[in-house]
């Protein structure tokens, strides 16, 4: 079982085509949220831990989850608002966002005591480790799961504009990194938060994988490090093309039994190879398409 902790929001996404001030559709989306939707649509074992509002918008994402197969049992519910996110897309489909966060439901998320059964690893990242009270909570929970010996995936997933005081945050950030079995952050993630993989990696992740957009992604381990290039295809935007990676890269080291921390630093070069090499082809898919729209498992056969 592969457990995604994190927001579930509403990507608010202009239609194409129709000027500076288009008119704004709602889409399922937050990070963790993609993450967990592109598990379960990959075919494996998926649960999602979260605080979901009961409104329209909370339904609507609850459904979603639930048909992409992602167990939902320990989802909690609240009546306040669901979060937003106004995406506004580059020429090349690169998204950039606003958010309203103010009193949502999924800032209040508490950690549980327990997690689903079976779980081998918990992924975290995203706005859900930047917005008090539920920041804490997704911390501490982190940080347990760790010390029972559960894998954890963290994508940090920078958005600027949510972090008041980013020094603060730098420093949390490196605090995570010892309780942390496998890192993956974008080329601006990396920059923005102004350190070296190669020094994350000596701070505790088994593994540190750094995206380069379309240009392909790269694993730091302490073997050495192996590169793929991106697959090439047309592009509608890049919404939710690092969270496929994230569901992709978890979802590949559990085909090959690697969802440990001993496990993930025995895997050779050409293991690391299949890995990225899967993650790439699955985030074509996404970006090829319009929105967080992640690939079923025979997309990718």
């Amino acid at each position: 079982m592969i457990v995604v902790a994190g927001e579930a929001l509403i990507d608010l996404v202009p239609q194409p085509d129709c000027g500076p001030v288009a008119p704004l559709v709602p889409k399922r989306g937050g990070g963790p949220y993609n993450t967990a939707v592109a598990l379960g649509r990959l075919g494996g074992p998926a649960a999602f831990l979260s605080r979901l509002s009961r409104d329209v918008f909370g339904q609507e994402l609850l459904a979603g989850l639930r048909a992409a197969g992602v167990d939902v049992a320990h989802v909690q519910r609240g009546d306040e608002p669901t979060t937003l996110a106004v995406a506004s897309l580059g020429p090349d489909g690169s998204a950039v966002y606003s958010f309203y966060v103010e009193g949502t439901a999924d800032r209040l998320f508490t950690a549980p005591r327990q997690l689903p059964q079976g779980t081998q690893v918990v992924s975290f990242g995203t706005c859900s480790l930047v917005l008090e009270p539920g920041a804490s909570a997704y911390e501490e929970l982190l940080h347990r799961v760790h010390a029972d010996g559960v894998c954890t995936a963290l994508d940090p997933n920078i958005r600027p504009g949510l972090i008041p005081d980013p020094d603060a945050y730098r420093a949390r950030f490196r605090s995570w990194l010892a309780s942390t079995t496998l890192l993956k952050l974008s080329d601006d993630d990396a920059q923005w938060l102004g350190g070296k993989p190669a020094e994350w990696l000596e701070q505790g992740p088994s593994a540190v994988v750094i995206t380069h957009g379309g240009s392909g992604l790269t694993v730091l381990t302490r073997a050495g490090e192996v590169s793929v290039p991106g697959v090439r295809v047309p592009v509608a935007d890049t919404i939710g093309a690092g969270d496929t990676v994230n569901a992709a890269l978890l979802h590949r080291l559990a085909t090959h039994d690697a969802l440990s921390e001993e496990a993930m630093s025995a895997l050779d070069g050409a293991q690391w190879h299949d890995v990225l090499s899967f993650a790439a082809r699955a985030a074509a898919v996404t970006v090829s398409r319009a929105g967080a729209e992640p690939p079923y498992a025979h997309e990718l056969s």
